[in-house]
C-alpha cells in the first residue's frame, strides 16, 4: 500500500528536498506552503496556505478530508527575525509561525492519526531551543516551546502507536540560516537524509549534526554566566 505524506511549509529548503527524496521512494506526498511548488510529479498535490492566516486550519482541514489517511506529517515551517526595539511586531510574528503553526498543525493531524492507531508526526526545531538569546530572544524562545511541547506529545502518545519526533537541526544551508558565525554548516540534502532517519527509525528526539552538541553547550555556559554575574 502506498504511504502518504503530509508536507507543510516544502516548497523550499529542507522540504523541498524531502519531499523530492519521499516521491522517489514511492510515497504520495500533499503540500502545503504560502507559495506554489515547483514539483510536478502525479504522486504530488499542493495547496496554497500561510500557517499565520485565520484560513490555514480550513485549508488544513480541507487536506485532511480529502487524504482519509496520513502516515507522516512533517512541520519544516520556520522563520527567524533579529530583535528590534523600535518594531517588535516580528517578535509576535516568529512564536505565532515556529510554535503555534506547528501546534495547529498536530491538533489537526494527530487525533486523525489516534483514530488509526498509527502515525508519525515530525517538527522540525533546532538547536537554538536550548539557548538564551539576546540577538533574537523570539526564535530561541519560539523553538524552546517547540522542543518541549513535541517531547511532551511523543511521552503522551508512546503507548498508543502514533509516534512524534522532535529533529534539531544546527545550521543548514537555507535562507533561515543568519549570522556571521555558521559552524557546521550542512546542506538541504543533508538535512532531508537525518529526516528520512527520523521517518525510519521514529525517534523521540534526533539531533544533527552532533558534534555542535559541546560548541552549544559551552555557548550556553557562557550565557549563562553573563546572566549570573552581569
Amino acid at each position: 500500500m502506498t504511504k502518504k505524506a503530509l508536507l507543510i511549509g516544502n516548497s523550499d529548503g529542507i522540504g523541498l528536498a524531502a519531499t523530492k527524496e519521499l516521491l522517489k521512494l514511492g510515497w504520495q506526498v500533499t503540500g502545503i506552503s504560502r507559495s506554489e511548488s515547483s514539483i510536478k510529479d502525479e504522486a504530488y498535490e499542493h495547496a496554497v496556505a500561510q500557517v499565520s492566516n485565520d484560513d490555514y486550519l480550513e485549508k488544513l482541514e480541507s487536506v485532511v478530508r480529502e487524504n482519509e489517511v496520513i502516515d507522516l506529517c512533517v512541520y519544516f515551517v520556520g522563520i527567524g527575525e533579529l530583535l528590534n526595539f523600535e518594531d517588535m511586531s516580528a517578535e509576535v510574528d516568529v512564536v505565532d509561525v515556529n510554535l503555534l503553526g506547528m501546534i495547529k498543525t498536530a491538533s489537526r493531524v494527530i487525533p486523525m492519526m489516534l483514530r488509526r492507531g498509527q502515525g508519525h508526526f515530525i517538527g522540525l526545531s533546532s538547536l537554538a531551543d536550548d539557548m538564551l538569546s539576546p540577538e533574537a530572544p523570539s526564535y530561541h524562545a519560539s523553538k524552546a516551546g517547540f522542543s518541549n511541547y513535541l517531547e511532551g506529545l511523543a511521552l503522551a502518545l508512546k503507548s498508543k502507536g502514533v509516534h512524534v519526533t522532535n529533529l534539531r537541526f544546527g545550521f543548514v544551508d537555507t535562507k533561515m540560516a543568519k549570522g556571521d558565525f555558521k559552524p557546521f554548516m550542512m546542506s538541504a540534502g543533508k538535512a532531508a537524509w537525518h529526516l528520512l532517519k527520523c521517518v525510519e527509525k521514529k525517534p523521540m528526539r534526533y539531533t544533527a549534526p552532533w558534534v555542535v552538541i559541546p560548541l552549544i553547550k559551552f555557548r550556553k555556559w557562557v550565557l549563562n554566566m553573563s546572566v549570573l554575574f552581569g
